[in-house]
């Protein structure tokens, strides 16, 4: 029983991290309409960033803040001078755009910093609680992920950016009859989605490794976890992420191994897209013609 415990927490822990990639894939996809591929490459540097600031000596949340300052700038320049360069190209060339930029940014990681395996420390006491169940750094994982969570609703809900963001998403012509930016909305809504993959970087790192690859996999999860809970809902990414890490915890554990965890995540993305495209909790969309 103890170690069913110990597995579900866990999986909900790491669920967290998953939740924050699917939630900024939802955001970029809600603001743009364009899936980001390169969204673990962007948390992959955005972590780069913060061991570099901790090296140069500065304190692990003084380093957090300076990084996610320093993710929305460079996420914010992107998709102004690149993706939103996208406007009206085909689908066909728009996922070739994203791919290169997959491509370019992880060959810049590893150019910048090396493929070596770096341990990134986390903020939290060496503790555990509940009788082992769970660690200092994995209730801390929860509690970061969850201030996120809060933050990014308050803004959506009462900032007049982040109505802003809705009405570009919801719909472009409207939005832009009513003097909002649409520019402006996208490039605020890949530099929110930034945020969100450094904080998720920055807490998984401790975790797993800090390497040029450490967030491919996660960003298949975040994926899978958007997509099971719809690319368009925000809360539909969170729980597609905390029941995504549950079950992949489970199932490596009794079931399938660690080696087919990965294969698990794959086969959900197939499930969901031919069974219920539109996700647990998002709705069928009409396109008039």
């Amino acid at each position: 029983m103890e170690t069913l415990l110990q597995q579900v927490a866990s999986g909900l822990t790491t669920g967290c991290a998953y939740a924050l990639i699917g939630l900024a894939l939802v955001v970029v996809y809600r603001s743009t309409h364009h899936v980001n591929f390169a969204q673990g490459e962007i948390a992959t540097v955005s972590t780069y960033m913060a061991w570099t600031l901790l090296q140069a000596g500065l304190s692990y949340w003084a380093s957090f803040g300076l990084t996610l300052v320093l993710s929305f700038a460079v996420a914010a320049a992107l998709e102004r001078w690149v993706i939103g360069r996208l406007h009206g190209a085909s689908p066909l060339a728009t996922v070739a755009a994203f791919i290169g930029l997959f491509m370019a940014i992880h060959g810049m990681t590893g150019y910048v910093w090396g493929y070596d395996t770096l341990d990134f420390p986390s903020p939290f006491p060496d503790r555990s609680f509940f009788g082992g169940i769970l660690s200092a750094h994995q209730l801390g994982m929860v509690g970061v992920t969850a201030a996120m969570l809060a933050l990014l609703w308050a803004f959506f809900r009462f900032t007049s950016l982040g109505l802003g963001i809705r009405a570009a998403a919801q719909n472009t012509g409207s939005a832009r009859l009513s003097g909002i930016s649409t520019r402006q909305m996208a490039a605020l809504g890949w530099g929110l989605a930034a945020v969100m993959g450094a904080v998720a970087g920055m807490m998984i790192a401790p975790q797993l490794y800090l390497d040029p690859h450490m967030m491919s996999g996660v960003l298949i999860y975040g994926f899978a976890a958007a997509l099971l809970g719809g690319i368009q809902s925000k809360p539909g990414a969170v729980a597609g992420g905390l029941m995504l890490g549950v079950a992949e915890n489970l199932l490596g554990a009794y079931f399938v191994g660690t080696q087919l965890k990965l294969t698990v995540a794959f086969l959900l993305i197939v499930a969901v897209l031919v069974l219920r495209p539109q996700g647990l909790f998002g709705q069928r969309s009409a396109v008039r013609v």
